[in-house]
C-alpha cells in the first residue's frame, strides 16, 4: 500500500510515518512537504529505523506521487497558536487541503484521511470540492474517544486502557460523549454525577490546556499512532475494529450532507460500514447541534481558487 503523507516534514506527519514502519503491514511511505530539508532529514533518520527491523519503504516525494496514493494522509496545517478553538485554522487549512486535493484526478480510487483541524468542516468541504465518494473521505477523530477514556480512568482511579468509551459528533466543544456505553474490563458500568462532572472537566478543558502551553506542537504521538492504526485497519494488516471517524452522512442519524465523527468499520473501501447506534434523546439533539455547527462552518469557508501546487 502506498501511503502519501502531505505534511510529512512536520511532527504529526513524521510520527505517522514512524508508526507505519514499525507496525504491521508493508507500506511504501512517501513524505510530501514544501520544506524539502525536513523531508530529507526524516527520510535519513527513518532509513535507520528500517535497519532495526521495521518493514516497508520510506522516501520523499513530490506532487506527481499524489494521484498514485492508495491512502493520502493530510497532516499539513497552519502553525499552531494559543487559542480556544480549532476553528481559527479553518480558512488557512482549507487552502492547504485544496492544494493537495486539487492534484487528484477524476475517479481517483484512493482514500483521503484528513488529520488537520477543524476536521469535520474540512471533510465536508473537500468531499464536495473534489467530488470524492463520501466513504473515501475520512477525518481523524480518535483522540476525542481516547481523551474521554483517560478522563474516565482518572475519575475511576483505574488504568484508562481498561476503559472502553466513545465520543462522537463534532471534533471539538460539541463532541457527544456516550457515557451510557462505558465499559470497564468489558462490563457496562454506571458513572456517578460527580464522576461525570470530573470527566467533563478533563475532556472539556484538554484542548485549551494543551495549546496554552504554547509548545508549538499538537498531539504528535497520539495522532501518529492513531492514524497508523487506522491505515492498518484500512488495508486489513491491523486488527478488525470499530473506529470513530468523521465521514459524510447521507441520512444516518437523521443527518444529511455533513461530515461528523461516527462509529465505522474500515477497509479498502474506506468507511465500509457506518454503524447507527441507538442514542438517547439528549444525545441525538447534541449530535444535531454539532451537525448544524459543522454545516455553517463548511459553508462559510472562503472561496479557494485552484492555484499552482505548493508541493
Amino acid at each position: 500500500m502506498k501511503v502519501i503523507i502531505a505534511g510529512g516534514g512536520g511532527g504529526v506527519g513524521s510520527s505517522v510515518a514512524f508508526n507505519l514502519l514499525i507496525g504491521p503491514g508493508d507500506h511504501e511511505v512517501v513524505l510530501l512537504d514544501h520544506r524539502r530539508e525536513m523531508v530529507l532529514s526524516h527520510v535519513m533518520d527513518l532509513e535507520q529505523v528500517l535497519e532495526q527491523g521495521a518493514t516497508g519503504r520510506i522516501r520523499g516525494g513530490d506532487e506527481e506521487d499524489v494521484p498514485q496514493a492508495d491512502v493520502l494522509v493530510l497532516t499539513a496545517a497552519a502553525p499552531l497558536t494559543v487559542n480556544e478553538s480549532r476553528m481559527v485554522y479553518l480558512d488557512a487549512n482549507a487552502r492547504i487541503l485544496a492544494s493537495v486535493a486539487d492534484l487528484l484526478p477524476a475517479q481517483w480510487g484512493g482514500l483521503l484521511l484528513v488529520v488537520a483541524n477543524p476536521v469535520d468542516p474540512l471533510c465536508t468541504w473537500v468531499q464536495r470540492r473534489a467530488s470524492l465518494d463520501r466513504r473515501r473521505v475520512l477525518g481523524y477523530t480518535v483522540n476525542d474517544s481516547l481523551r474521554l477514556r483517560t478522563g474516565i480512568g482518572k475519575a475511576l482511579g483505574v488504568d484508562p486502557g481498561r476503559v472502553e468509551a466513545w465520543a462522537i459528533g463534532e471534533h471539538g466543544d460539541l463532541a457527544v460523549p456516550l457515557l451510557d456505553r462505558v465499559r470497564l474490563d468489558g462490563a457496562r458500568i454506571e458513572l456517578s454525577d460527580t464522576q461525570r462532572a470530573q470527566i467533563a472537566d478533563f475532556t472539556g478543558g484538554w484542548y485549551t490546556r494543551h495549546v496554552a502551553l504554547d509548545s508549538g506542537r499538537s498531539s504528535t504521538w497520539t495522532s501518529g499512532l492513531g492514524v497508523a492504526r487506522m491505515v492498518g485497519a484500512i488495508d486489513r494488516s491491523g486488527p478488525d475494529a470499530v473506529w470513530p471517524a468523521s465521514v459524510m452522512l447521507a441520512g444516518e442519524y437523521d443527518i444529511e450532507g455533513v461530515s461528523l465523527s461516527v462509529p465505522v468499520s474500515l477497509g479498502p473501501g474506506g468507511a465500509e460500514r457506518i454503524h447507527e447506534w441507538e442514542l438517547t434523546g439528549e444525545q441525538h439533539e447534541a449530535l444535531q447541534a454539532g451537525a448544524a455547527f459543522v454545516r455553517a462552518a463548511a459553508e462559510g469557508i472562503v472561496t479557494v481558487p485552484r492555484e499552482p501546487s505548493r508541493w
